[in-house]
């Protein structure tokens, strides 16, 4: 059964509701506030991830670098030896790098042609 307790936006929580009764662990109002506090603090605990074999700094320059990155972090996950939570964040970090690299292409090329047309512009005078 589904947790009755609604929301301050008006929807309805999705959590499911406790076997003796119509609200969740967080919304009953038979635990204690301080209970649910330790509660939702250990799970915080529970989910930080340690690093206890931490990997080597990567060179990262190119496009063709992170598609390096990605595949080996695929390949670290598939085995087992990556958490999901690192490789996740490995791939947002690697998809604003290509976005970043993408600018960084395109101003550089911007900046070859403005040289060139105030080259012609030199020379045409």
């Amino acid at each position: 059964m589904q947790c009755t307790y609604t929301k301050i936006d008006n929807t309805q929580c999705k959590a499911n509701a406790l076997s003796e009764g119509v609200h969740c662990y967080q919304h009953s109002s038979d635990i204690k506030e301080s209970e649910k506090q330790a509660a939702r603090s250990r799970g915080g605990k529970a989910n930080a991830i340690t690093i206890s074999n931490p990997l080597p700094p990567v060179k990262i320059e190119t496009s063709k670098d992170v598609v390096g990155l990605l595949v080996e972090t695929i390949n670290e996950v598939r085995s087992g030896n990556m958490d999901v939570k690192i490789s996740n964040a490995i791939g947002v970090l690697s998809g604003q790098l290509i976005k970043a690299l993408e600018v960084a292409n395109i101003e550089n090329r911007v900046e070859i042609i403005e040289r060139a047309v105030l080259e012609r512009k030199t020379i045409v005078r």
